[in-house]
């Protein structure tokens, strides 16, 4: 309830401009480590090349630790990464987009992965679709860290189904794994920051692609079964004009 005196709108857009300011804090904190980060790893590759051709077993011992701690400024370097992609503030640039376009696109670019690792990939995309407001870039990228989940969910294989329909006055999207499937723990704090159930990651893919369906109006469910797989589930509004159009004509 908003305090006397103060609308809801107000109190709404207080908390906006709270997150707004946090987000940019710790944006600007995750550029200030990248900047020493890159010094470290230079010298580091320096080191390693210094090392190289060491021959005797104390300089094989201090290659050897100079290239776990190269190993170390990668996967802090991708964290960051990725944390400045999902703390960004986002401006979404949409546009009227095909969304079975969309899909093909990112299907396309992952075939040959796929290929490689005995994944399957159906498609049921359906016909005359309605037209969707997307930022096409954010959205691919929200789309790609869904599809490498899955990917990452079948080790040896198995089955990607990836299909669309029109619901109610909007369009869902699905993709349906065969993989390892999530317990019910795991379920609960999927989509929270920083949580993963693998031993590499950062953790961020999937809550930043729920950050950016919902920037787009929309939202993503999930079903998953241990040793079945996994169903998400997203559903996206049609623009306000189309949405009205849908409500009349039903």
């Amino acid at each position: 309830m908003a305090p006397e005196g103060t609308s809801a709108q107000d109190v709404n857009q207080k908390l906006v401009d709270q997150y707004t300011e946090i987000a940019k804090l710790a944006g600007g904190l995750a550029h200030e480590i990248k900047n020493p980060l890159s010094t470290i790893r230079l010298n580091m590759e320096l080191l390693a090349e210094d090392f190289a051709e060491g021959e005797t077993l104390r300089e094989r011992r201090a290659l050897a630790k100079v290239q776990v701690v190269q190993r170390e400024c990668r996967r802090l370097q991708e964290l960051l990464d990725n944390f400045l992609s999902f703390a960004k503030v986002r401006k979404l640039n949409q546009i009227p987009s095909n969304l079975n376009l969309q899909v093909k696109q990112v299907v396309d670019f992952f075939r040959p992965k796929a290929a490689e690792t005995g994944i399957e990939i159906v498609d049921y995309l359906a016909a005359d679709l309605p037209t969707v407001l997307l930022d096409r870039e954010a959205f691919h990228g929200a789309l790609l860290n869904l599809v490498l989940n899955a990917e990452q969910a079948m080790p040896k294989g198995g089955q990607l189904v990836v299909r669309t329909s029109t619901v109610g006055d909007g369009v869902a999207l699905d993709l349906i794994d065969t993989g390892c499937g999530m317990s019910a723990e795991t379920r609960a704090h999927i989509f929270d920051a920083f949580f993963s159930t693998k031993g590499s990651g950062s953790g961020l893919g999937l809550p930043t692609a729920r950050k950016i369906i919902e920037a787009h109006g929309g939202s993503i469910s999930l079903q998953s079964e241990v040793g079945r797989g996994t169903q998400f589930t997203i559903k996206l509004p049609l623009p306000p004009r189309l949405a009205d159009q849908t409500v009349r004509e039903e």
